[in-house]
């Protein structure tokens, strides 16, 4: 028999998650040695499925700002990622999933094996869980760039991710996955594949960065009054959210962690909640401002799977649907909230990934088939997820807040405006994204 420890994370949520080395390998079963392996080369899948969506974050982000910083926005993405694999590897991946305390891992520096039970973790090996683990953490790291685009030092930016994904994600993570004290409540948090681990820890940093850094030049009128500044590339934009749907089906299905009859339902919750997404975000901003808003639209799919990955294994498919539909229309709203008060998002990451990641949290207190609300199991789930929601906020935004003021006080946050105006991509790194043939006129036909 297999030793269990109750641990409650990515893919484990309300359910229980074997740290223990599989069993084929202490009694030599060769149904148990196939399972083993089927899981890892399903966790392994899914992690490039995740890795991916670094693609679709890239050209969300290229699509939706000017063409003077593209090269500048896929350098981001880039570094985030790579950059973050060494933060996660070195220290990360130890404060999230090493023994430790309620609060934080101390051991499994460097991915030491020695300080994981056997190399293990259930039937997955700590190469697979780590790779699965790390492409998380890029997408928490990603999501603040977009709410920062167009103005930003890059050797700030390469800074504040680094110790995102270093740092202060890996400590949220722990709480939860780790078997932290959101695990350890009497009713644990559920938060299956990352609505608030993830997406609001993305969310909630971009929120202060914006804030700290201040909006974009032209941005604002005199009056206060917002004014559009169009991205160069609503293709771009429209690819992107295509590449991050595909991706989310490495999101949530693969954190069940094994290839069981669970992840055909996972994808399906998904995938209509993706869909309702975009059709009431659709809708919304049609009736608001009397067009059927492209980029708006894919906001609200974004906002739709970040909403349903929360409860994507513990809600029906009406239940997806309901929460896909309402992050749709919340999206639209908050885009306009923020961006009358002045805080700056390009790309409405705030919205979509805080606000909405938030949103789906709660909504698991409400619509879990087992423990909802709306199921007659009273208030006891959620609460716990409005205390998950809460406690991921407010330690985000302060320790992500001090962290901007530090930056913006020594090396600096912000480039000179003269250089914002001609764009980054010559001033920060030294040639431009697009030869100068790109946008020249196309001839007259004769």
């Amino acid at each position: 028999m297999k030793r269990r420890l109750v641990f409650v994370g990515a893919g484990a949520s309300a359910a229980t998650l074997v740290l223990a080395a599989p069993a084929f390998a202490q009694d030599g079963s060769t149904a148990d040695a196939v399972q083993a392996t089927l899981d890892n080369i399903w966790i392994l899948v899914a992690a490039v499925l995740v890795i991916f969506m670094q693609a679709g974050f890239a050209l969300v982000e290229a699509g939706l700002t000017r063409a003077k910083n593209v090269a500048n926005i896929m350098m981001k993405n880039l570094m985030d990622f790579s950059a973050g694999v060494l933060a996660f590897a070195t220290v990360g991946f130890a404060i999230a999933f090493g023994a430790g305390n309620s609060l934080f891992g101390t051991e499994g520096w460097f991915l030491n094996p020695d300080h994981f039970t056997d190399g293990y973790f259930g039937t997955l090996s700590l190469p697979t869980f780590f790779i699965f683990q790390v492409a998380f953490a890029a997408t928490a790291a990603t999501i603040v760039s977009g709410a920062m685009a167009e103005r930003t030092k890059f050797k700030s930016y390469f800074i504040y991710s680094f110790v995102i994904t270093a740092l202060i994600y890996p400590v949220v993570v722990h709480w939860l996955w780790g078997g932290g004290w959101l695990a350890e409540l009497s009713t644990p948090m559920i938060d299956f594949a990352g609505s608030t681990i993830v997406h609001s820890v993305g969310g909630w940093a971009a929120l202060m960065g914006a804030m700290v850094l201040g909006p974009r030049i032209g941005k604002y009128a005199k009056d206060g009054t917002p004014r559009a500044l169009p991205g160069h590339s609503i293709p771009f934009a429209i690819l992107g959210v295509f590449i991050l749907f595909v991706g989310w089906f490495g999101f949530n299905p693969g954190s069940e962690l094994a290839a069981d009859g669970a992840v055909g339902t996972i994808a399906l919750t998904t995938l209509i909640a993706g869909a309702a997404g975009a059709v009431f975000a659709t809708f919304t901003v049609w009736i608001k401002t009397g067009a059927p808003d492209v980029a708006m639209a894919g906001n609200g799919t974004l906002a739709g799977l970040v909403g349903i990955t929360a409860g994507t294994a513990n809600v029906s498919n009406w239940g997806a649907a309901l929460i896909g539909a309402l992050a749709g229309i919340i999206v639209v709203f908050s885009v306009f909230f923020l961006d009358r008060r002045k805080i700056d998002d390009p790309v409405g990451a705030i919205s979509v990934h805080g606000v909405c990641g938030a949103f789906g949290t709660l909504m698991v207190g409400f619509l879990a088939t087992e423990g909802g609300l709306f199921y007659g199991d009273g208030f006891d789930q959620l609460l716990t997820q409005f205390i998950g929601v809460v406690s991921v906020f407010v330690f985000v935004t302060v320790t992500t807040g001090l962290l901007f003021l530090a930056i913006r006080a020594t090396v600096g946050l912000r480039v000179p405006p003269e250089e914002e105006i001609e764009g980054l991509d010559v001033v920060e790194h030294g040639a431009p994204g697009y030869g100068p043939d790109v946008f020249a006129t196309a001839p007259a036909a004769s």
